[in-house]
């Protein structure tokens, strides 16, 4: 095959001409409204996730409120989720004067969040992988030297 370079003026032309094309893609991260799913870690004295079966959508941002009313700390831990997303923040908030204040905020790879007794944190995230993972636990040890997922601290997450 040949290049005809007399051609070439020619198609710079035309190519000036022609309309702009747009280069954004059409799942704008940065312009969603996150979706808000609270997970209530421990219910009372009850060592639970609160739904324990939790279902997502890839492509949507989600804000995954974990919120620890109890009075022991607890670990959102699941490997298999964190595998399947990609992680926009984690933030730790506190209520100050009525408002939720942001403390602090982490990025990167995240695979498991501690959340203390009486606090919550946001873990903000876009699914990117479908599938069912049921590796969703708590690794605190409880008084008696079992774990809180010995207890039944253990639930499922699907994305779809």
């Amino acid at each position: 095959m040949r290049f005809c370079f007399a051609a070439a003026p020619a198609l710079v032309a035309l190519l000036a001409t022609a309309p702009a094309i747009e280069t954004r893609a059409a799942g704008n991260l940065a312009s969603q409204e996150p979706i808000t799913v609270t997970v209530e870690l421990g219910k009372g004295s009850e060592h639970a996730f609160v739904p324990s079966k939790l279902r997502f959508e890839t492509g949507k941002l989600y804000k995954l409120v974990l919120s620890n009313q109890s009075q022991v700390p607890h670990y959102f831990t699941s490997h298999g989720f964190s595998a399947m997303i990609y992680t926009r923040k984690v933030q730790v908030v506190q209520t100050k004067d009525g408002k939720p204040t942001t403390l602090a905020e982490f990025k990167g790879a995240i695979r498991e969040v501690e959340v203390y007794p009486g606090q919550s944190a946001e873990w903000w995230f876009v699914p990117v992988a479908a599938g069912r993972v049921t590796d969703l636990r708590c690794g605190i040890k409880a008084a008696d030297g079992k774990s809180h997922a010995d207890h039944g601290m253990t639930g499922e997450i699907v994305i779809e």
